[in-house]
């Protein structure tokens, strides 16, 4: 099952059917299950100060997970600045809907074991990252 909250954030247009189905989809495609997913909406403060309580890190990120996943069976929850990922959408040249997908797509892809702490971690979840795009993101919304 996979929930969305919006914690004092509203995302105008966002379709919580099309990342229901590509979630579920990268999952299989990883040969994992889903288990429970919640998906946490937020703003900047409410992200950095979860930065600093749960991972001792002083610096704004777009997103943060908690990985509860037991074998084959995906569960967490991402906790995703909706402020860092506006920003990063400007700076990427995106639209905010590309954008969001792939932060959402980078939490899943953590919750099935991929990390980003190497260069060569970090090269292997962007292939990733991209990959999922591509399949599931239309070229329209870059």
């Amino acid at each position: 099952m996979i929930e969305f909250e919006f914690l004092d954030i509203e995302i105008p247009g966002f379709d919580s059917e099309f990342f229901v189905l590509t979630i579920n989809d990268l999952i299989k495609s990883e040969k994992f299950e889903l288990g429970e997913i919640t998906i946490v909406f937020c703003n900047d403060e409410y992200l950095l100060e979860m930065n600093n309580s749960y991972m001792d890190h002083d610096y704004y990120t777009d997103i943060i997970t908690f990985d509860y996943s037991e074998g084959a069976i995906i569960s967490g929850d991402l906790f995703i600045s909706v402020h860092r990922v506006e920003d990063n959408s400007k700076t990427f040249h995106v639209s905010f809907s590309k954008e969001l997908s792939r932060v959402i797509y980078h939490g899943v892809l953590h919750l099935c074991g991929y990390n980003d702490k190497s260069d060569e971690d970090i090269l292997v979840m962007r292939d990733k990252e991209n990959y999922y795009l591509g399949k599931f993101v239309s070229r329209e919304t870059n």
